[in-house]
């Protein structure tokens, strides 16, 4: 793993660093290929292109890209982004990790890299 990426979430807030790094670990058992893509890209932890996560003021994104899925698909994600979308999340309570686990499998096969086209 990225040691850049574990500096940029020991940075954050005692309840951002919980959300962090358990979507962190959700998406790295996921698709453990990702331990090598992972990299800080526009100061967040990014994941080739598809995925990103981001501590804000009092909730973290989790961010995927959308190029490839259908409309229904997309509507899985908030926000109005033609490549990326995101799910938030204010406690570490509200993450589901079979529901994250299907999403990022989903995105994972369909998605195409929105940093690539």
């Amino acid at each position: 793993m990225n040691p850049e990426v574990t500096t940029y979430i020991k940075k954050q807030p005692s309840s951002q660093k919980e959300i962090l790094n358990k979507l962190r670990k959700i998406l790295l058992k996921t698709l453990p290929k990702l331990k090598k893509a992972e990299q800080m890209k526009v100061g967040v932890p990014f994941y080739e292109g598809k995925y990103y996560l981001v501590g804000l003021k009092d909730s973290v994104n989790f961010g995927v890209a959308i190029k490839g899925l259908n409309k229904t698909e997309s509507n899985n994600f908030k926000g109005t982004g033609k490549t990326m979308r995101h799910l938030k999340f204010k406690t570490k309570d509200e993450i589901n990790e079979k529901e994250i686990t299907k999403l990022i499998k989903l995105v994972d096969k369909k998605a195409k890299c929105a940093s690539c086209y």
